[in-house]
C-alpha cells in the first residue's frame, strides 16, 4: 500500500497568456495539517489571488473551507481576492466514488452547493475541474492570472498566487 507523505509547501510556476502579456503565477501549494497552523500563514505574505479547493467526492473537505479556511485567510489576507474551486469533479460520475460514497450515505458536493459555499465565503468567483481529464483547468488558472494581473497593476509587484 503506498504511503501518504502530506504536504507541507510544494511550489509550482506556471506561465499563463493574457494576450497583451504573458504572466508568470508562482502557486503555493500549502501543508493543510494542524501541525503546520504557525508554519502556513508565512506563505500568504504576497498572496495576490487565493484559490480555495476542495474535493467533490469528500464532504469533510467541503466542509473545511467554510470552517477553517475561508476564516483563515480572511484573517490573514484581507482583501485578496478569492476563488473557490471544486477539485475532481469527474468523480461526481465514477461509479466506483458514488457506490462507496452511498455505503457511507453521503453523495457528492452538488454545483450548487458549491455555488452556495462561493456566496457564503464572499469569493470573487467558483469553478469546478477535473485534474484527471484536464478539464477547466486552463479556466482556473486565467482566471486567477487576470485578477492577479489587476492586482499587481495596482501594487506594482510580482504575481503570487496561494492553492488551499
Amino acid at each position: 500500500m503506498p504511503v501518504y507523505v502530506p504536504t507541507v509547501f510544494d511550489n509550482y510556476k506556471t506561465r499563463v497568456d493574457l494576450g497583451s502579456k504573458l504572466v508568470e503565477l508562482n502557486l503555493w501549494d500549502t501543508a493543510g495539517q494542524e501541525d503546520y497552523d504557525r508554519l502556513r500563514p508565512l506563505s500568504y505574505n504576497d498572496a495576490d489571488v487565493i484559490i480555495i479547493c476542495f474535493d467533490v467526492s469528500s464532504q469533510a473537505s467541503f466542509e473545511n473551507v467554510e470552517v477553517r479556511w475561508a476564516p483563515e485567510i480572511r484573517h490573514f489576507c484581507k482583501g485578496i481576492p478569492i476563488f473557490l474551486i471544486a477539485c475532481k469533479s469527474d468523480l461526481r460520475n465514477d461509479r466506483n466514488t458514488l457506490q462507496q460514497l452511498a455505503y457511507r450515505g453521503q453523495e457528492p458536493v452538488s454545483y450548487e452547493q458549491g455555488m452556495a459555499l462561493a456566496k457564503r465565503i464572499r469569493a470573487r468567483g467558483y469553478m469546478e475541474c477535473s485534474a484527471r481529464y484536464g478539464e477547466n483547468l486552463d479556466h482556473v488558472f486565467l482566471t486567477a492570472a487576470k485578477t492577479a494581473a489587476n492586482v499587481q497593476t495596482r501594487r506594482h509587484r510580482k504575481i503570487n498566487c496561494t492553492l488551499l
